[in-house]
């Protein structure tokens, strides 16, 4: 299973950072997004697109968790040479991701 099929994600992005938010579709799928979803797991994830590090944190009230991803911008929006290297298109990847079924 992939993680699109239990949860959506909103993005932001500052300078090199980028905020991704892992937002459950149904609050039963919190447990599995929250042991799936990992700072090692999505650092292992993005390859080595980004030489900062990822930090979680966890919000299961609302069923979802944060990640804030450092030097994953190519030194961000307005210094990049990438096309499209934005918080958007990394929740895009990110929600590729492969959990447990």
């Amino acid at each position: 299973m992939r993680l699109h099929e239990i949860a959506h994600a909103r993005t932001g992005d500052k300078g090199d950072i980028s905020n991704i938010s892992v937002v459950a579709y149904r609050q039963d799928d919190f447990a599995l997004i929250e042991k799936a979803v990992t700072e090692v797991r999505v650092a292992a994830h993005f390859g080595t697109g980004f030489n900062g590090e990822v930090k979680r944190y966890l919000l299961p009230q609302l069923g979802a968790l944060n990640l804030v991803i450092t030097g994953a911008l190519s030194g961000g929006v307005t210094r990049s040479l990438a096309l499209d290297a934005h918080g958007k298109c990394l929740s895009s990847i990110l929600l590729e991701m492969e959990i447990g079924a």
